[in-house]
């Protein structure tokens, strides 16, 4: 156990935690130097908690609660400008699918709303082989409480009346023609992430 202390005050850094996810991402976390490339390229930076950077140096110190429990992970947009910019080849998006998993393995979710439409549309996919946005948006306003948000509902279906006079919202699911082959993928990825 490393005690390490900053502003906030002690905190405990979990090196079995750096590890896991060095093992379980196969990203070369070691190699990291604090250059920032990865988060002066990040789109969604602006939008972080913390920014890529810190989350790969605390995630270094094992300081797993800060990590799991930050909103960072749950936005990153896996468009891959961090690892492409990374001058030591690491894979960024690879390190932050890595802590999802760990967050939801780990029941790290109360801080956001963010992990709850993660699940949603991953099973939006796993249903259908590909995202149905109205679908998408029922299950997620069902489960997220939002469905007594009433001005929000109100406001929302405004927005969706335009895409789908716009052609840009599908009343009727498409499913792709091997739906069975994904849900496959989804089983193989799920026995990975176990071991």
């Amino acid at each position: 156990m490393i005690r390490l202390v900053s502003e906030t005050g002690n905190e405990s850094g979990d090196i079995t935690f750096s590890r896991e996810v060095i093992e379980r991402s196969q990203a070369h976390l070691e190699r990291c130097y604090q250059c920032m490339a990865c988060s002066s390229g990040c789109p969604v930076a602006f939008a972080m908690d913390y920014f890529p950077h810190q989350v790969l140096r605390m995630t270094q110190l094992g300081l797993k609660e800060k990590v799991l429990n930050s909103t960072t992970i749950w936005l990153c947009a896996s468009c891959e400008t961090c690892a492409t910019r990374c001058p030591n080849e690491i894979d960024i998006v690879k390190v932050m699918d890595t802590l999802r998993s760990i967050a939801l393995r780990e029941g790290c979710t109360d801080q956001t709303k963010l992990p709850l439409f993660h699940t949603t549309f991953l099973n939006g996919v796993r249903s259908n082989g590909k995202i149905h946005e109205l679908m998408l948006i029922l299950r997620y306003t069902m489960t997220s409480g939002n469905i007594f948000k009433f001005k929000k509902i109100f406001w929302d279906a405004i927005l969706g009346v335009k895409m789908f006079t716009k052609g840009r919202l599908a009343i009727i699911p498409d499913r792709i023609k091997s739906v069975e082959e994904m849900r496959r993928i989804f089983q193989l990825a799920r026995q990975e992430g176990k071991n």
